[in-house]
């Protein structure tokens, strides 16, 4: 029977048996507000100053979720939150988030039009400045892969907004400090062995973290770990995986890295639950929507709000020394890959291209990676160059004509 003693020791500082098993009061916290904004239900945010602020993010948002929300915060009016990314695209000057007043008569659909259209006809006013409660509000929109834009209004505390089942209240700073130290909470959940077609022999190891991310180590072959390991650092994408999607290389890539880590006796390929370069399935397809509208890859993401690219490659660094995996090269075009692992207790010894075909559909995306985002993709430079000159030879042949 366990002793008084050993209970005693059990219990937090708040007395509360087990909790520092199933996590702290603040992570417990962070996880339930994550759930919320995932269910499209509002959070309240303390900051450290004594400032309430009820949020709501704006996807999923029609016009009877907005007289809810509407109605649970007054006597105080939301206003609308958008990072300033999506402000500048607004054309409102800043390097910080803003308020700004809901458009005039407030409908749904203006407000969405105000937070992901590329050229929004609203009116985009600025309504005084944001806070720590906002910045974390944002935050946790992003990890519920959210868009980065929720109604927000400012109340007295808890007992300002009562609702069944209660508002989960989390302290903004437990929101902000929660993503870096998750990483933590990563533990091997399964691994199996799965054959691939072409008979190559991989091991599959599925890691979770505490609010139930996925991303798996797919091991090829037998790579000797005494040795800098190939490594592949590779982005989920459903559209170019498993459906062959023409408009990036991302299944190209793939097929090409695991064929080439068979070809060289063994090596790891990490495929990161990190979708659309970390803004989820489903902003990327509002970000091809707004490149068929003429932005391309870069904008595209911008003008939504969020930063060209989210991905953090903490996760992979901490799967790599789960696995004892501590020195590697990466199979990449993309430098930043490179500067991801540096100084997370990985040695990147080098690099090595992963060139994959240029076709039609692809060739804009391709070229916004290479031309702004800085990734070395020699080939198509060179295609490029090539066509430049091509052209000027034929402007020649015709100014003689």
């Amino acid at each position: 029977m366990e002793s008084s003693q050993d209970m005693s020791k059990s219990k937090n500082g708040n007395g509360h048996a087990g909790s520092g098993v199933f996590g702290s009061p603040d992570r417990v916290l962070v996880k339930r507000a994550l759930a919320e904004f995932r269910s499209n239900r509002p959070v309240m945010f303390s900051s450290p100053a004594g400032k309430f602020h009820i949020a709501l993010p704006v996807d999923g948002l029609d016009a009877a979720r907005l007289r809810a929300f509407d109605h649970l915060c007054a006597p105080a009016k939301p206003k609308l939150v958008v990072t300033a990314r999506r402000a500048r695209a607004l054309g409102i000057e800043t390097n910080e988030s803003v308020a700004l007043a809901l458009p005039k008569g407030g409908d749904a659909d203006a407000i969405s039009s105000l937070v992901a259209d590329a050229h929004s006809d609203e009116q985009a006013d600025v309504d005084g400045p944001t806070d720590s409660n906002a910045a974390a509000a944002i935050e946790l929109a992003k990890m519920a892969q959210r868009l980065p834009a929720l109604l927000i209004a400012q109340v007295d505390g808890p007992a300002s907004a009562l609702i069944e089942p209660p508002l989960v209240v989390v302290p903004s700073d437990a929101v902000m400090k929660f993503g870096r130290a998750d990483l933590h909470s990563l533990e091997i959940a399964s691994e199996a062995k799965v054959p691939l077609a072409g008979g190559i022999s991989t091991r599959f190891v599925v890691f979770r973290d505490s609010i139930g991310g996925g991303s798996v180590a797919v091991i090829v072959g037998e790579p000797d770990f005494s040795k800098p390991v190939p490594v592949r650092l590779h982005s989920a994408c459903l559209t170019g995986d498993v459906f062959g999607s023409s408009r990036c290389d991302c299944g190209d890539q793939l097929r090409l890295a695991t064929k080439r880590l068979n070809e060289e006796g063994g090596g790891i390929i990490l495929y990161l639950e990190q979708e659309g370069r970390g803004l989820g399935l489903a902003n990327k397809m509002r970000a091809y929507a707004l490149q068929d509208e003429g932005l391309d890859t870069v904008d595209a993401n911008t003008t939504l709000g969020f930063d060209d690219d989210e991905r953090d490659y903490g996760i992979a660094a901490h799967m790599l020394q789960k696995l004892g995996c501590t020195r590697v090269y990466l199979m990449t075009n993309n430098p930043a890959k490179l500067d991801g692992l540096s100084g997370l207790g990985i040695e990147v010894v080098g690099r090595k291209p992963l060139h994959a075909p240029i076709n039609a559909h692809n060739r804009r995306y391709m070229t916004a990676k290479a031309m702004r985002a800085g990734h070395k993709l020699d080939h198509l430079i060179a295609a490029l160059a090539e066509a430049e000159a091509q052209g000027a030879v034929r402007a020649t042949e015709e100014a003689i004509r």
